[in-house]
C-alpha cells in the first residue's frame, strides 16, 4: 500500500505563495514511488473535486488545468519520495482542499487529468485565499 501525506496549506492573502508538499511511504506490488505518476486534485467549497496539476512518472511531463497555468509549478523529488506543488499569484477561487494522489498503474501516464486515474490519495490539506 501507497500513503500519502500533504503538508503546507495554510491561510494567504491574494498574490501570496504557497508550496504544497506530498511524501510518500509504502510500496505497491514492489513498485516504488519513481514508478508512479502524480497528481494534484482540489474541492473548492460546496464543489466538485477537480484536477489542477500532474507529472509524469519519469517527472518529464506535466499537466496543468487551464486556471492555474503559468502560475502552479508541479514537480517531484524521487529519492526523497515528494511531490510538490508551488502556487504563486494565488487568487481567492483558489481557495479548496487540494489533494495529491498516485496514479494506479506504474510506468504510465493514462488518466492522469481524471480522478478514475488515481489510485491512492491523502486526507487533503486545506488552502485559504482571502481577498
Amino acid at each position: 500500500q501507497v500513503q500519502l501525506v500533504e503538508s503546507g496549506g495554510g491561510l494567504v492573502q491574494a498574490g501570496g505563495s504557497l508550496r504544497l508538499s506530498c511524501a510518500a511511504s509504502g510500496r505497491t506490488s514492489g513498485r516504488t514511488f519513481s514508478a508512479y505518476a502524480m497528481g494534484w486534485f482540489r474541492q473548492p467549497p460546496g464543489k466538485e473535486q477537480e484536477f489542477v496539476a500532474a507529472i509524469s512518472w519519469s517527472g518529464t511531463d506535466t499537466y496543468y488545468t487551464d486556471s492555474v497555468k503559468g502560475r502552479f509549478t508541479i514537480s517531484r523529488d524521487d529519492p526523497e519520495k515528494t511531490v510538490y506543488l508551488q502556487m504563486n499569484s494565488l487568487k481567492p477561487e483558489d481557495t479548496a482542499i487540494y489533494y495529491c494522489a498516485a496514479n494506479a498503474r506504474a510506468f504510465t501516464n493514462v488518466g492522469l487529468t481524471t480522478k478514475g486515474g488515481y489510485a491512492y490519495w491523502g486526507q487533503g490539506t486545506q488552502v485559504t485565499v482571502s481577498p
